[in-house]
């Protein structure tokens, strides 16, 4: 029986701030994190166990992966002190790694099949990545997404205002907002959640999930990522003070570590907060 290990990358310097969103492995990439399309992939090719290594978070990696029952897989999640090579992995779990007899080891550093793409080298490498695998992003077990026009997808109860222009490629992610006026791409992905305003304008972007742009806003560029504004062409990251301008519709989690792993211990997760969008709906001023 063919199985596969699976290494998820720790921090990575380059690309701090997607590490504050939820471990690399973990982030939403076009609604679906890079976890979540490799064990589609491997379930597609025939495998029917996979082993999951994880230092940053691992609890997180746990939650998602489940028991991997989603997939019809077999999924084992092991929290590691470090981040290991291939190598490293190959030698450690041996006994479950022989090449010759169909198992595989994988770094998920890159989409399935994008050996050649590295995601988090840096920004530029990340925004460039996400732009090849859009039109792979609706795997065939994935519902709730339409192409609703060639190299135009969106999510199952996104609001798109009829006075948007939408320019392919774009991706609208679930629950998404969109207002009048906006225009959103080419090559423009607005994650799940998300809410801009009329009259904004999102180009060789990204908006982060749960992030709010304010009305009259032009992102080229650049990564909104709750209030922190990244342009991936030179690297650079700032903190958007003006919430009317941008920010988080939901509360992040601390990055410290310990204090992260003290919380836990001490309570259990705190509901998350209603973000305005879904304030709005209950009130039913929008469907």
């Amino acid at each position: 029986m063919s199985k596969a290990l699976l290494i998820c990358p720790s921090e990575r310097p380059a690309v701090a701030e997607l590490s504050r969103i939820a471990p690399l492995a973990a982030i939403p990439l076009l609604g679906q994190s890079l976890l979540e399309y490799w064990l589609t992939h491997l379930a597609l090719g025939g495998f029917k166990e996979v082993h999951v290594l994880a230092n940053d978070r691992p609890e997180q990696i746990r939650k998602l992966a489940g028991n991997g029952a989603r997939w019809g897989l077999k999924v084992e999640v092991t929290a590691e002190v470090r981040e290991l090579t291939a190598a490293q992995a190959q030698i450690k779990y041996a006994a479950e790694t022989s090449i010759a007899s169909g198992n595989c080891i994988v770094a998920l550093e890159h989409f399935p099949g994008e050996n050649d793409c590295p995601l988090f080298a840096s920004y530029s490498n990340f925004f460039a990545g996400l732009a090849r695998w859009m039109p792979k992003a609706k795997t065939i077990d994935r519902v709730g997404v339409q192409e609703v026009q060639p190299g135009i997808w969106i999510g199952r109860h996104a609001h798109v205002s009829p006075q948007a222009q939408l320019h392919a490629p774009c991706w609208i992610g679930q629950h998404a907002f969109v207002g009048a006026n906006c225009i959103i791409g080419p090559m423009a992905v607005l994650e799940n959640r998300s809410f801009v305003e009329g009259g904004a304008e999102i180009v060789n972007s990204i908006v982060g999930p749960d992030t709010f742009v304010g009305k009259l806003a032009a992102l080229r560029r650049s990564l909104a990522l709750g209030n922190t504004l990244v342009n991936w062409q030179t690297n650079s990251a700032v903190q958007i003070s003006d919430a009317f301008l941008m920010c988080a519709l939901r509360r992040q989690p601390t990055s410290e570590k310990f204090v992260r792993r003290v919380l836990e211990l001490l309570f259990s997760e705190p509901k998350p907060e209603a973000t305005p969008l879904e304030t709005i709906n209950q009130q039913g001023r929008f469907t």
